[in-house]
């Protein structure tokens, strides 16, 4: 393929040509380098004149199918617009020659219609060249090549007879095609062969093998060679492989010997490894810049040897690298030239080791090292500079050409253009000077090819960016307001923000080179209309955007990490809030895909509910809203957990007398990890069907130790626990019997005591059947007297639980023994238990009863305890009985219901709380224990003293009058002393229920009841009446009563607005208001006339206006027929008439109900009325430039109707 590139018939100079002005000074090369940097922004507006610019073209190296037409693009832009020729192989192609060949209308794509021909015929090197009359522009070289799948050549290939465990390698040798094509290797049934680290395809596409086995004997290993570009296969012939072991071959060897290849006669024994690819001990490799490095590295050996890569002082480039082939071959991809080096792969296995360092060697064709040079627009008189910047290994040269002609061999011989090395340097270019340069830059590697044109320019600004665009931002994100602009000379672009005079220069504000305005961090206060002003000194142009600052999309409330039990619901909430301007579209993902198509997963505003979960709901969810400007995301996992599957395959092993080892397999934890398992084990001997808790193990083991009994039929069982709960049990073990033995315990649980007082119960808690350790259980039960130096008695008796001994003397302690006994022999020594014989009634009564009076309601009382001997049994406490004789001041029989107070324990005093006042109590003390109650002591008689008295029995009120009160009242149940008097307490409440000052009144003892007079009529009173003694008052009883109302008061309130001065001062009011009205009216009328029919037409409302008042006018009125109805006149809108009845005042609403009025005592009427009247007749809608009044007549009606 031709490296270089070809620009027109000239071949690009190997070196570059000699500059114009050997001695320019570099810093003017680096201005003008800046100068043209700045001026490439520009982009040339397609209706101004300009060279042309290649817009599209098809790749350098251009494989076509065969099967379809050749189509080669060629496409460019340009005023006026290009026109378009060919070269094929450095020749001109004659498109009007080859009548299979048509150029595109307006473009300079090539289609070759192969029908009947052969796409071979147009292989070959390819340009385009695209003219107007301001230069002329190339393509690069675009080589046509027909893609090539040929057929694999007919061949026999003899099966391969190996020995086992020797190294083997299947060639493939696919013919050679047109892109390489991709290899593989399959069996008969389209299946790939399985390979691993023993087992591989080579990169050339050979099998290897690093040692052969039995089961890789086989008649179908094929190669088959895919090839892309025509999407076709082709298969090799197959390959038949038999694998035999030493004798084998013996037996088999005069079968094969003369028709099959034997490989590795002598015994394969095991072997360190050696390399099979590469051979020897390091091979280098070249590889360009950019591409994949694919090092390769196949070991054999017995065992498979494994394969690692290192660099050799360095470390491998761990994002771009990656291990193939079962880490046989290394891909490093984008190679640059810090990848150069050596590297070494290492096979390895028990036997040994072996290496091989591969040195690389990075070389790159020339590439660009800020981007291929830019086009220039100049206006006349200015200075420019093109730069074509590129590197490569080897550094490349390069060749600049004009309008595809090579500069050294221009007829214009531009004294304002000079080239200098990489750069072509322009000094106040003159109209006219409009070119297209090539830049050719090439190594033995590959060539760039880069057309830039000049553009001499005389053009006012023109703002190319949308008038009137709106920009739309997020709050506190970059906001960046276009203003792409085109004009020779360049323009400069100033911004304005609504219609302010200043300049925006300086923070927030950042313009960049291109025009285009910068906010940092977008707040709301930006938002608002701006103006962008391009200018140079041809002209003014302007341009207005808007921007429009929005609120950001938040999740407020993310969705949360959820374990759910499988067949449950999980709801995930995504809370957001927004900018209301923007419309929201909330997304749900799955892993980052779309959400199953399931009726189960339910889509609400800010929820997602999946109900009954399964295992394959479990996964990543995220929630995303988004807006026309952003989007906010989160995501939360969701794992469906379920109790564990249960354990498998129960074996018993290490089994002994006394224990045995169980093993078992877990089941599925179902995401939920196993806390622990559960052992449990039914002994089928003494409890068939039930199930017992044995042991606990932890959730990471799967054995156990288990303890075991004698004289049981065991079968166990396990279960896993997780966080959701047990697993059903897993199946069960075999049986495992034990033999029988003496008991290894005694019952626990001993215990003695009397149910007469002549007896001793022996009872203790019986061993279970598995505890007997054997058949034919008994207990031995043995007793003696504590602190006697007498023998034990004992007795055997069956399993039972208790046994009673008869004859023994009252409450006395006893020592107790309970052995356990089967038909082996006896259970361990039993530890001693202490009990008592019967208990029998106290003989006894506490000594020295006292007590001592604290209050009138508690006293304290002492006793002297019982000796224990009298006492015969336990002691439990003592008991106070009491009761109330009489009271001192009431005639009542004597009280002899007694009560109790139980002191529990050793006690010697306690208090007797709860007693009446002013009353003689008797009371006793007796000790109890187990059995019952001993005798009394003597009784003890003590007087409580006086106390406060209860509340008063009742209290009621009776005859109330206009200003008296009769209160009545019954003396209080508990007097608790002798009552001196009573106390009453009043105060009046007004209707805020706020009170008044309070009075108070003591009463003798003996009276019941009390009149109150001089009170107010129609007031709310409060009582409060108490009882005292000489101790003092007790709670006070309340009450409530209201005095009633003056009924002559009343109907003089109710009668008033019938009384005849009252009708005559109503009366005489009115007058004196309808003479102040037509006064007014008089005053207004003076000085002219009244534009009353028009006002009339103009004004729809039926209400009359308010009167105005600065100057006592009122609203407008109308001068029609007298049929209508009077301006004013509060005629209703169905258009009936008005009658007394209807009216809104009359003089019910000054009653002792009305608002605005009130009488005094004495009947006369206060307050004010007027205001409410006009109040209710005006309307509110009217403003006050309205200039007509009503008519007097009329206005003096309505104001008369008011009252009446």
């Amino acid at each position: 393929m031709e490296r270089r590139g070809r620009m027109g018939l000239a071949a690009p100079p190997t070196s570059s040509p000699p500059s114009s002005s050997s001695s320019s000074p570099l810093l003017v090369l680096l201005v003008l380098s800046l100068l043209g940097t700045l001026v490439t922004t520009l982009e040339v507006p397609l209706d101004l004149p300009q060279p042309p610019t290649i817009t599209l073209q098809s790749p350098k190296d251009y494989i076509v199918d065969p099967r379809e037409n050749i189509v080669i693009q060629c496409e460019a832009k340009g005023k006026p617009h290009p026109r378009f020729s060919w070269t094929r192989n450095g020749t001109h192609f004659d498109i009007d020659q080859e009548p299979k060949v048509t150029m595109r209308h307006n473009s300079g794509t090539l289609v070759v219609d192969i029908s009947g021909e052969k796409a071979e015929n147009y292989e070959g090197v390819f340009q385009c060249t695209a003219r107007n009359e301001h230069g002329t522009a190339l393509s690069h070289n675009i080589a046509i090549r027909q893609s090539r799948s040929p057929l694999w050549s007919k061949e026999k290939i003899d099966p391969i007879v190996v020995q086992e465990g020797v190294s083997l390698v299947l060639q493939c040798q696919p013919p050679v095609g047109l892109p390489p094509p991709v290899i593989f290797w399959m069996d008969n049934n389209f299946q790939r062969l399985p390979q691993n680290s023993r087992v591989s395809q080579a990169l050339n596409g050979d099998l290897y093998f690093s040692n052969v086995r039995k089961e890789d004997t086989r008649s179908d290993y094929i190669c088959y060679a895919r090839f892309p570009h025509t999407q076709t296969i082709q298969q090799k012939q197959p390959i038949t492989v038999k694998v035999l072991n030493l004798d084998a071959i013996n037996e088999t060897m005069a079968d094969f010997y003369n028709e099959t290849d034997l490989f590795s006669e002598a015994p394969a024994d095991d072997r360190k490894p050696t390399f099979l690819i590469p051979s020897g001990a390091s091979s280098t490799q070249l590889v360009l810049r950019g591409q994949v490095l694919e090092l390769e590295c196949i070991a054999e050996g017995l065992p498979t040897p494994q394969v690692s890569w290192t660099k050799v002082g360095g470390d491998l480039p761990t994002k771009r690298t990656s291990f193939l082939h079962h880490q046989k071959t290394m891909s490093i991809v984008n190679v640059s030239e810090s990848d150069a080096g050596e590297y070494r792969c290492s096979a390895k296995n028990q036997l040994g080791s072996a290496h091989h360092n591969i040195r690389v060697t990075v070389r790159a064709a020339p590439y660009w090292i800020s981007g291929p040079p830019r086009n220039l627009v100049l206006a006349p008189r200015e200075t420019g500079v093109l730069t074509c910047r590129a590197s490569g290994t080897p550094k490349p040269s390069i060749a600049w050409s004009m309008n595809g002609i090579p500069v050294e061999n221009s007829i214009d011989d531009d004294p304002s253009r000079r080239v200098e090395d990489d750069s072509v340097i322009f000094t106040e270019v003159q109209p006219g000077a409009s070119a297209v340069y090539q830049c050719n830059v090439s190594n033995e590697y590959g060539y760039l090819l880069a057309n830039a044109f000049v553009n001499v320019l005389s053009e006012p600004p023109r703002v190319l960016t949308q008038a009137e665009k709106v920009y739309q931002v997020i709050r506190h994100h970059r906001a960046l307001m276009d203003c792409a602009s085109f004009g020779s000379p360049i323009p400069k672009i100033t911004w304005f923000k609504d219609g302010s005079s200043s300049t925006l220069d300086g923070e927030p504000y950042v313009i960049h080179d291109n025009g285009t305005l910068e906010l940092h961090v977008a707040q709301a206060l930006y938002s608002g209309k701006y103006t962008c002003v391009a200018r140079n000194s041809l002209g003014t142009y302007e341009n207005h955007v808007y921007l429009e600052v929005k609120d950001p999309t938040r999740i407020m409330r993310q969705p949360e990490y959820k374990v759910v039990q499988r067949g449950m619901s999980a709801v995930f909430e995504c809370k957001v809030t927004h900018d209301p301007s923007l419309l929201p579209t909330m997304t749900w993902l799955k892993d980052n895909d779309e959400l199953p198509d399931d009726e189960r997963f339910i889509v609400d505003s800010d929820t997602l509910t999946i109900a009954e979960v399964t295992e394959g709901d479990e996964g990543v969810y995220t929630c995303i809203m988004n807006t026309t400007l952003d989007h906010d995301s989160a995501s939360a996992e969701l794992s469906v957990v379920e109790r564990p599957d249960p354990p498998t395959d129960l074996e018993l092993t290490d089994k002994k007398e006394r224990s045995v080892q169980l093993t078992w397999t877990p089941g599925d934890e179902n995401n939920s990890p196993i806390e622990k398992f559960l052992i449990q084990y039914e002994d089928s001997l003494h409890h068939r069907g039930h199930w017992h808790n044995l042991t606990e193990a932890a959730g990471t083991r799967t054995t156990a130790n288990l303890p075991l009994s004698p004289y049981a039929h065991y079968t166990f069982r396990v279960l896993a626990l997780n966080t959701v709960g047990l697993s059903r049990p897993s199946a069960p073990s075999r049986m495992y019997k034990t033999e029988a033995a003496s008991p290894d315990e005694n019952p626990t649980g001993v215990h003695g005591s009397g149910t007469e007082h002549n007896n001793l119960v022996i009872s203790w808690k019986p061993l279970k059947g598995i505890q007997a350790n054997g058949p034919m259980l008994k207990y031995k039960v043995m007793w003696r007297l504590k602190d006697v130096d007498t023998d034990w008695t004992s007795v055997v008796v069956a399993n039972v639980s208790k046994f009673v001994v008869s004859g023994t003397p009252t409450f006395s302690p006893y020592e107790l023994k309970v052995q356990a006994l089967n038909k082996h022999g006896s259970g361990p020594e039993p530890a001693v238990a202490r009990g008592h014989s019967g208990e029998d009634l106290p003989v006894a009564a506490p000594d020295n009863t006292q007590v001592l009076v604290l209050n009138s309601t508690l006293v304290e009382v002492h006793w002297d305890p019982v000796s224990l001997k009298s006492i015969r049994g336990h002691l439990r406490g003592y008991k106070v009985y009491y009761w109330r004789e009489l009271s001192l001041h009431k005639h009542n029989p004597r009280h002899v219901e007694k009560q109790i107070l139980d002191f529990s324990g050793n006690h010697t005093h306690g208090m007797v709380p709860g007693l009446k006042p002013s009353s003689h109590y008797s009371l006793n003390v007796r000790v109890y224990n187990g059995k019952g109650e001993g005798p009394p002591s003597p009784s003890q008689m003590f007087e409580t003293p006086e106390g406060v008295p209860g509340i008063p029995s009742f209290l009621t009120v009776s005859d109330p009058g206009l200003d008296s009160l009769t209160l009545e009242w019954g003396p209080p149940k508990d007097q608790n002393g002798r009552l001196t008097g009573y106390t009453l307490t009043y105060q009046p409440v007004n209707s805020s229920n706020e009170p008044g000052p309070a009075k108070e009144l003591s009463l003798g003892p003996n009276e019941t009841n009390v009149t109150l007079p001089h009170l107010k009529y129609s007031t709310r009173y409060k009582f409060y009446l108490s009882a005292k003694t000489a101790k003092g008052a007790g709670p006070a009883i309340p009450q409530e009563a209201v005095t009633i109302m003056d009924e002559a008061m009343t109907s003089r309130q109710v009668d008033i607005a019938t009384q005849g001065w009252f009708i005559g001062l109503m009366c005489a009011i009115a007058l004196l208001i309808l003479i102040l009205l037509i006064i007014c009216f008089i005053q207004r009328n003076k000085g002219g006339k009244y534009p009353v029919k028009e006002k009339e037409d103009a004004h729809t409302d039926p209400e009359f206006q308010p009167m105005k008042d600065d100057d006592c006018t009122f609203g407008e009125y109308s001068d029609s027929e007298d049929q209508k109805p009077l301006k004013g006149s509060r005629t209703p809108s169905s258009g009936r008439t008005v009658k007394r009845g209807d009216s809104d005042d009359s003089l019910v609403d000054y009653s002792e109900g009305g608002g605005d009025g009130q009488f005094n005592e004495d009947g006369s009427f206060i307050g004010q009325y007027s205001g409410k009247s006009i109040g209710r007749d005006t309307v509110q809608g009217e403003g006050p430039e309205s200039s007509e009044a009503p008519s007097p007549i009329t206005t003096a009606m309505n104001s008369l109707n008011s009252f009446v």
